[in-house]
């Protein structure tokens, strides 16, 4: 059994590596090591994630996917978050978050058959609400976000984020160099629609 941190924040902006520390404390309390960490700066609302698929592939059956809390793995929509739990699934991998105390017992060994089979469908039930949570907390924060925006509009002092010039520069120079857009994206952090708008401007 490998245990493998995975480790998300939304922006560029925000610090992925923040639970480091945390994720750290627990393994060793158990006993255990964390054996590989994979990091990125992702929206939880998106399925396509390069670290955390990354992380599926390198799983063998009762690996641990270790996280700080369910809405680091997920901010999906329903249909989204049986498709990630169907691979998660299939790999028999166990999910185990600081924040869900069921999913702590998963990572005991000796546990018999039947206490197994016990932990497994009370950890996943347990799963499936916490996603369904984080999933109403994003959709929450954005409406918030959005009634936020119309009556600063409303007011006549509504700007928008101002452009980053310095970036677009450098990601059309690398565009016209002929880089491959995910390593675009690696390096400057970008957005694949923001890629595809500055591809298309030229």
């Amino acid at each position: 059994m490998f245990i493998r941190a995975y480790l998300r924040a939304s922006t560029k902006d925000q610090d992925a590596d923040r639970a480091r520390a945390d994720l750290e404390r627990f393994a060793a309390e158990k006993g255990l090591r964390i054996a590989a960490r994979y990091v990125e700066n992702e929206s939880g609302a998106k399925l396509d994630r390069p670290e955390l698929f990354r992380l599926l592939a390198d799983c063998e059956p009762g690996d641990v996917l270790l996280v700080e809390q369910v809405d680091r793995l997920s901010r999906l929509n329903a249909e989204d978050w049986n498709r990630l739990k169907a691979q998660i699934t299939a790999k028999r991998v166990r999910v185990v978050a600081l924040d869900l105390p069921t999913s702590h017992q998963l990572i005991q060994t000796g546990a018999d058959e039947f206490t197994a089979r016990m932990l497994d469908a009370i950890n996943g039930m347990m799963l499936d609400m916490l996603a369904a949570i984080a999933r109403k907390d994003y959709e929450d924060r954005r409406r918030r976000q959005q009634q936020g925006i119309e009556k600063a509009k409303a007011s006549g002092v509504y700007r928008g984020r101002p452009a980053d010039e310095k970036r677009n520069a450098a990601i059309k120079d690398m565009l016209r160099g002929g880089q491959s857009w995910s390593s675009i994206i690696s390096a400057t952090g970008c957005s694949r629609s923001t890629l595809a708008r500055l591809a298309k401007d030229g």
